[in-house]
């Protein structure tokens, strides 16, 4: 079991400047390495996160020391950056010859005919033949009706990459559960994302942390929820988006000392996962995909986040404070929404963020 933590690299530790620290992304990943586990995990859209990768992974240890795992984000392909370019461009940004794991990124329904359009499959199919894919998949935020036809009309991806974690495992936004059942059936290894569910489930209220003591003393939310997904038949990997030491030595401990869960844990989750959903969070995972393209720059997940701490922790001050430092970083504020929408539209959670937003301001913004 200690093979299957993934070091996901979109959420990487930064510097003063607001740029990737190199020094401290070499550190962790030379403690991942050392402690046997081999898996990174990028893509194309992570900002600087495959260039982060080269310069501390690739160009500080062996080749057959790691795999890496990126992703094509077929949405930003045009008529000049072409599958063969954009595969090029990764390969040299993470200085590598080849890909182990290579997918096409983030399909939905909005997204699944710009793949077909530029044909992704088939390119990704020639490059496994040309020995620059070892093991080709995607990654998917749709429902399993969609999962169903995808894997039906192409059985020839070796994986599947999933939003997994025990709050969405019964969420008709997500789907976790029944997309996994869908993997299974067509006898698919499964690689997890979103195992703590971008953070949420490692930061429980107190009194939900303490229904996890109760039955295991000392261990974090996190590990819970990655074990969660760890003890899943099927699963070859889980991916846990770590941006500092701590977040690492905690995650390395769990899988090393790997136990799948008990039925005590499992019905102590249980009444973690009721209690989260009867609260009226916003279930952001703060992948930021929503921000590039907003038009009065909101730091929506941000924002998001401010909310929810008053949600949980009940309305004081410091989330407040906490929003009032986006604002004076030159961000917009929850009322600034124009309803554009370019958001929902690059949501992977689905989320009606233009109706969030107004429900957000009004508590925020008064």
């Amino acid at each position: 079991m200690e093979n299957k933590l993934g070091f996901g690299l979109m959420r990487l530790p930064k510097n003063e400047a607001g740029e990737i620290d190199i020094p401290r992304v070499s550190e962790m990943a030379d403690a991942f390495l050392a402690r046997g586990f081999t898996y990174f995990d990028t893509a194309y859209v992570y900002a600087s996160s495959e260039v982060a990768f080269r310069e501390a992974v690739v160009r500080r240890h062996p080749r057959e020391s790691f795999t890496v795992a990126s992703k094509m984000a077929g949405w930003q392909l045009n008529d000049t950056r072409t599958p063969e370019v954009m595969f090029n461009e990764q390969l040299e940004r993470c200085g590598v010859t080849y890909f182990d794991y290579y997918l096409l990124h983030s399909l939905q329904p909005s997204r699944i005919a710009g793949y077909e359009k530029n044909d992704c499959w088939n390119f990704c199919l020639q490059k496994k033949k040309e020995g620059k894919i070892r093991n080709f998949g995607f990654s998917f935020h749709g429902d399993p009706v969609l999962l169903e036809q995808l894997l039906n009309d192409h059985p020839e991806v070796d994986f599947v990459q999933l939003q997994i974690n025990y709050a969405d495992w019964e969420n008709n936004a997500i789907w976790s559960g029944e997309n996994y059942r869908v993997c299974r059936r067509h006898n698919k290894p499964i690689v997890v994302m979103e195992p703590v569910k971008g953070g949420l489930l490692a930061n429980l209220a107190p009194e939900l942390q303490q229904k996890l003591d109760a039955v295991r003393p000392g261990k974090s939310a996190a590990s819970f929820a990655l074990r969660y997904a760890a003890s899943l038949e099927g699963v070859m990997m889980v991916l846990s988006g770590m941006s500092d030491a701590a977040q690492m030595e905690d995650n390395l401990r769990t899988f090393e000392q790997f136990e799948p869960l008990t039925d005590d844990e499992r019905r102590a989750i249980d009444e973690v996962t009721k209690a989260l959903l009867a609260a009226d969070t916003i279930p952001c995972t703060s992948c930021r995909y929503c921000v590039a393209g907003c038009p009065k720059h909101i730091a929506i997940p941000d924002v998001f986040k401010s909310y929810n701490m008053i949600q949980t922790y009940g309305d004081h001050s410091r989330p407040h404070l906490y929003y009032g430092e986006l604002l004076a970083q030159g961000n917009g504020r929850a009322g600034d929404c124009i309803g554009c929408r370019r958001c929902e539209a690059a949501c992977p959670q689905h989320l009606e963020i233009v109706s969030l937003l107004k429900k957000v301001s009004a508590v925020l913004d008064r």
